[in-house]
Parts: structure tokens; sequence; C-alpha cells
């Protein structure tokens, strides 16, 4: 096992669900960071969906030290590099192509790529991923799929992320294949844009006390 896997895996077994966020300030990203953290969350993805998703990585590093911070939707490597440069301790891409390979081999951040099919997941694990993001989980065949997927490929563990929520996250979870989830149901718009940092802290809450075997 690599250090890049080791590190990823150490990440993401902390918690059974890894919150994907949009922020639109890095003064949101901060007080997000701290209600999912006095919930029990202390890992979270930032997505470069917005114009302030690198500054809000930046402050969150800064703000809220114990909150773990990634970066996700990278698509390019010059996004690699700026969420890297920004601080992200993790970076996730929806797919993989040579371009983003390439950028991680150049990295200590690790990388968590996507996958949606057998041939994808072969060619990462020829790659050396042995962790994978499982993307868009329900869209493409949801814990059916990844419990078919265990005896076949029992090498790789999935992150599923893409309309998993409270409502089918433990469907995931009782996967041997499944080391977590991503989920945005933890920092849902409204609330967001409500600055209802107790409610979210809640959902967090809820959230951090999931396993495999409720």
């Amino acid at each position: 096992m690599s250090q890049d896997t080791k590190r990823l895996l150490a990440i993401l077994t902390a918690q059974p669900v890894v919150p994907v966020v949009a922020v639109g300030s890095a003064a949101e990203g901060v007080s997000l960071a701290r209600a999912l953290v006095a919930g029990g969350i202390g890992s979270i993805e930032v997505t470069l969906r917005t114009p302030a998703a690198l500054e809000a990585i930046r402050a969150i590093k800064a703000e809220v030290p114990e909150m773990v911070c990634g970066a996700g939707t990278i698509l390019t490597p010059r996004q690699f590099a700026e969420a890297e440069k920004a601080g992200a301790e993790f970076i996730v891409s929806p797919g993989a192509t040579v371009e983003i390979l390439d950028a991680a081999r150049g990295s200590d951040v690790p990388l968590l790529p996507g996958s949606a099919t057998p041939s994808e997941m072969m060619a990462m694990l020829q790659e050396g991923y042995e962790i994978l993001k499982f993307f868009p989980a329900e869209q493409i065949g949801g814990a059916a799929l990844l419990k078919s997927i265990a005896p076949v490929i029992p090498q790789i563990k999935f992150c599923p992320t893409g309309g998993v929520s409270m409502k089918n996250v433990k469907d995931y979870l009782s996967l041997p294949n499944v080391l977590c989830v991503g989920g945005s149901w933890l920092a849902p718009k409204d609330k967001v844009a409500a600055r209802d940092w107790a409610g979210i802290t809640e959902l967090a809450r809820e959230a951090a006390g999931l396993n495999g075997g409720d």
C-alpha cells in the first residue's frame, strides 16, 4: 500500500460521511466547517464549483485546523495545482484523465479519482489506485452495482457520491467495499443561506453516528 493510499485511507475511514459542499465565500466556508466539526465531522470536500472555493480552502485551513479540507470537482491539472497551493489535503475528481493522473504523480497530495465502470476501475487499479470515488453513484447502479463488484474486484474500496442521502446511505455503508460516502445533504442550501449552523451541526451529528451495522 502506497503512502498516498494510506493517507487517503486514514481520511476516509475517520467518518462515515464526507460532506461535499459548494460555498459562496471564504467566511461561509469557515462557518460551515466549524458547524460540521461541532457535529463530529472532521473532513470536508470543498468543490471548485464557485469562485470562492480556493479562498475558502485557505481560510478553513487557517481558521479551522482540526478540519481536514479537501478540494473536489478537479477537472484539470491547473485546478489540481491551484487546489494544492491553497492547502487542500486531498484532491477529488469526478473521473480520471491521463493529465490528472500525471498531476497526481508529481504531488504529495493524495488523489481520489472517480470511476463508474468495471473497465475504469481496472484501469485505476493498474495505475496503483486502490481507493476510488464511485460517481454518480445512484444514477449508475447504486449500492446494488457496488455489491456485485465487490467479489470481482475486491482490492478496490469506494467512496460513493451522487444521489446519496439519509434514505439510502446505510445501503452503501453496509457493503464491504465502501469506506464512506460523499454527501451534500449535510450542508443543504436552505440552511446555509439561512446561516442555520446549529441545524447543520445536528445533521453532522446524525451522519457521524452512522455505521454499516445500523
